[in-house]
């Protein structure tokens, strides 16, 4: 039944995690699912999630360690404490009526210890949990925060000496290509929007509504303090740096340098402009 869905599956993940996703149909057990891993790390060496039917309208999704993760889990437990509360958040962020459990631990202060680590979350939906929209749903809603917090404690995030889609791990960190330029973490990002929403914080308008769910993803995330003005790599924090805006709003902002336009300041022109 999931099988269809592959595309979304992937769409949705590389997207909220900046990372190269693999993904396998699983034939196993009563009802078909879909197993999700890190392409790098293949399915053995780190952490796997798996999306199954539940129920006649909802979805389990589980997370766990492949046999032989034990480089990655030894990666993992020497995370920033930065790094493990952005995790942590990205989990927080999951709805409560998802029910996520932690196997044997607090959902507030959970960490990989070992192997034995597994997340499990129930998504409900009002339909049948074999449609694009209910696949859709499900990734934005429990997987990609799962593996996005895989991610952030991994150090997904490679610097590389030339233009990519790879981002550095700090908010602010100069590399070297064409020009220095100052990249953006994919996960404060997707924490970002998961907090504030997908509405424009200056005008209001939500893109995913205007155009339709293909263009959702055109909402941008404006930093308060310019990535620009920074001396040295800083991190940020989704809920009180960054601000959604759309691409309107986000260019106006930047109409004036070194220091943007403040939203007060957008929602005060667009006031103007109306009278």
């Amino acid at each position: 039944m999931l099988a269809a869905q592959r595309e979304i599956i992937v769409r949705e993940l590389e997207d909220g995690t900046g990372a190269v996703v693999a993904v396998a149909l699983d034939t196993g057990g009563l009802r078909s699912g879909i197993r999700m891993w890190f392409d790098d790390l293949d399915e053995q060496h780190g952490p796997v999630a798996e999306i199954r039917p539940y129920g006649l309208r909802g979805h389990r999704v589980s997370l766990k360690f492949g046999r032989f993760a034990g480089s990655v889990l030894r990666q993992i437990q020497q995370a920033s404490p930065e790094d493990q509360q952005l995790a942590r958040a990205l989990v927080a962020s999951i709805s409560p009526a998802a029910a996520v459990i932690v196997k044997d631990q607090s959902l507030d202060d959970w960490t990989v210890a070992d192997g034995s680590f597994q997340m499990v979350a129930i998504i409900k939906h009002d339909g049948p949990p074999d449609t694009d929209d209910a696949v859709s749903h499900t990734c934005r809603q429990a997987i990609v925060p799962m593996m996005a917090a895989m991610a952030e404690l991994i150090g997904y995030d490679v610097v590389e000496s030339e233009m990519s889609s790879e981002q550095p791990e700090f908010e602010g960190a100069i590399t070297t290509a064409v020009v220095n330029r100052r990249e953006r973490n994919p996960r404060n990002r997707l924490l970002c929007i998961r907090l504030h929403g997908e509405a424009c914080a200056a005008c209001g308008v939500q893109p995913r509504l205007r155009y339709g769910a293909d263009a959702g993803g055109i909402i941008e995330v404006h930093h308060l303090e310019p990535l620009a003005n920074l001396s040295e790599p800083k991190r940020y924090d989704p809920a009180t740096d960054l601000l959604p805006l759309c691409p309107s709003c986000h260019r106006a902002a930047h109409t004036r340098r070194p220091i943007p336009w403040t939203v007060e300041d957008i929602r005060r022109m667009l006031g103007a402009s109306n009278d």
